[in-house]
């Protein structure tokens, strides 16, 4: 086994990033981080109690008086608020719809980012979001930028939808991400760019099994 390293994956919504980071972690023996899921867990507490989510200092209030824990499990990681199970909760498509609004406060990013780098302190992580090479895990020694065509994006999202059995349609699902394409690419805090010396890595057409394999051979590369 050699050095724990830090692998950091970014890249735009629908890529692949947690499901393909999952199975790296898996195969490595390290430990795999969804920011993502904080997000989500921020919106899904904050739609909950009615606050007004363009609004910072309200959801900077509930996020310093929420216990946000991600626990993994052998179906994936599990995501705790406040104690309760909302791993399937933060991924309807409300909160879908939202997430971008709540991530776009620089002053929310600020909280999680330093929950996130607390947890990657030792190595041996796999943490995937939007600006973790560029932000978070500035020093991390193996810097991924996944991306994949609307199209191909839109369909996988719509795959993952059926078998969650939340409705939706292969058109809506592409207009809503190429508008979170933008959102995220244009926000004044850590907006979705990729990393200067991140390796490009193009998932259109490749499998799932494809994509964590070329990952793999990158890690063991930094590893040696």
């Amino acid at each position: 086994m050699g050095k724990k390293i830090q692998i950091a994956i970014d890249g735009p919504a629908g890529a692949g990033k947690s499901t393909i980071a999952k199975i790296v972690a898996e195969n490595l023996g390290f430990t795999y981080i969804d920011t993502g899921a904080m997000y989500r867990a921020v919106t899904y507490k904050a739609m909950l109690e009615n606050i007004d989510l363009s609004d910072a200092k309200s959801l900077e209030k509930l996020v310093l008086n929420t216990s946000i824990i991600l626990k993994p499990s052998p179906s994936g990681q599990l995501v705790f608020v406040d104690g309760e199970d909302v791993s399937q909760l933060i991924r309807s498509n409300e909160v879908t719809a939202n997430v971008s609004q709540v991530a776009a406060h620089s002053n929310i990013r600020e909280i999680l980012v330093a929950k996130q780098q607390q947890l990657a302190i030792s190595g041996g992580v796999v943490m995937d979001g939007r600006d973790i090479a560029t932000h978070v895990l500035k020093d991390a020694e193996l810097k991924i930028f996944m991306s994949a065509s609307v199209e191909e994006r839109a369909r996988r999202r719509f795959i993952d939808n059926e078998k969650r059995g939340i409705p939706s349609t292969i058109e809506k699902l592409q207009e809503e991400i190429a508008k979170r394409d933008q959102l995220d690419s244009e926000r004044e805090a850590s907006p979705l760019i990729q990393a200067e010396d991140a390796i490009y890595l193009d998932t259109t057409h490749l499998t799932i099994e494809e994509a964590a394999n070329e990952i793999l051979a990158l890690a063991r590369q930094k590893m040696e």
